[in-house]
């Protein structure tokens, strides 16, 4: 668990950064684009091809493409339509969909799962209940894709790498994992990219170098490393240990006149949906 906790550490600061010097400043793509290859440059001296068969380096390419790079596109946006501690309340849903994705993948179904997944749905329209619109339904539609694209990555890399040999080191595989997000980021900004807004302050350029160099580049690696040591229970688990942390740093560093009781109701409910999620999944545990 210490490299889920120091990685948590590690990003409760990334929210804010994104939040108060990116978001509807510097183009989301461009972000995106540079965050990535930042973190795949501080990994590529690490990769040995030679060591890695070819259905290895594409499983990891895939990963990276949909756990980061897809992941990246959704998240990135949702910022545009909601506030940070909306974005990270929002991502309380993550360890649901970690124990749908792995059921996906063991290919059984528990419609228990979903439930959860709707009353946590319920606590975020409490959040915004006077300020529904289309773009907070944007939003948080956004930030539940991000969700899903996190989420099929851990448990995917989970899997993978629990099949190849124990000696395997894994920063020198990883960079692999960056590739593949990098393919997706530099099609995303070709496409839709808006080059007329990059970063235009000496501030704005440093946290794009510190989010991807360190909250990406070493993040990342160290949470799908730390995926690979505990079970699936303590990983979705895990995945909510970011939120306290994120937001107590937004609400005491930037956001002194967020709405703390609207919050706090919306947090209840949608923690109440993560605590019947974690009975309902220790139940069925006990079963096995």
């Amino acid at each position: 668990m210490q490299y889920l906790l120091s990685t948590t550490l590690l990003w409760a600061f990334s929210f804010s950064l994104i939040g108060v010097y990116l978001a509807g400043q510097v183009d989301a793509w461009f972000s995106v684009l540079m965050r990535v290859a930042l973190a795949t440059l501080v990994f590529l001296p690490f990769l040995k091809p030679k060591q890695v068969s070819r259905s290895l380096a594409l499983k990891l390419m895939l990963v990276g493409a949909i756990q980061l790079g897809c992941m990246y596109g959704f998240y990135y946006q949702s910022f545009l339509f909601l506030s940070v501690p909306e974005v990270l309340l929002f991502t309380v849903m993550t360890p649901i969909y970690v124990t749908l994705v792995n059921d996906a993948f063991e290919r059984r179904f528990n419609w228990q799962f979903l439930l959860s997944a709707f009353i946590a749905t319920l606590g975020a329209v409490a959040i915004r209940y006077e300020g529904i619109d289309q773009g907070f339904v944007t939003g948080f539609l956004l930030v539940q894709g991000a969700n899903l694209c996190f989420a099929t990555g851990q448990v995917a890399y989970k899997r993978i790498m629990a099949n190849e040999p124990k000696h395997l080191a894994q920063q020198t595989v990883f960079a692999w994992f960056f590739v593949g997000a990098l393919v997706v980021a530099v099609i995303a900004y070709l496409a839709m990219g808006n080059s007329e807004r990059l970063p235009t302050t000496a501030t704005q350029w440093g946290v794009l170098v510190y989010l991807g160099t360190i909250a990406s580049g070493l993040g990342y690696f160290a949470w799908n490393k730390g995926a690979t040591l505990v079970n699936i229970g303590a990983l979705a688990v895990a995945n909510n240990l970011l939120i306290p942390a994120g937001i107590a740093v937004n609400l005491l560093i930037w956001n002194h006149d967020a709405d703390i009781m609207r919050l706090s109701i919306g947090a209840a409910i949608i923690l109440a949906a993560l605590a019947i999620n974690e009975r309902w999944a220790k139940r069925r545990m006990a079963k096995v």
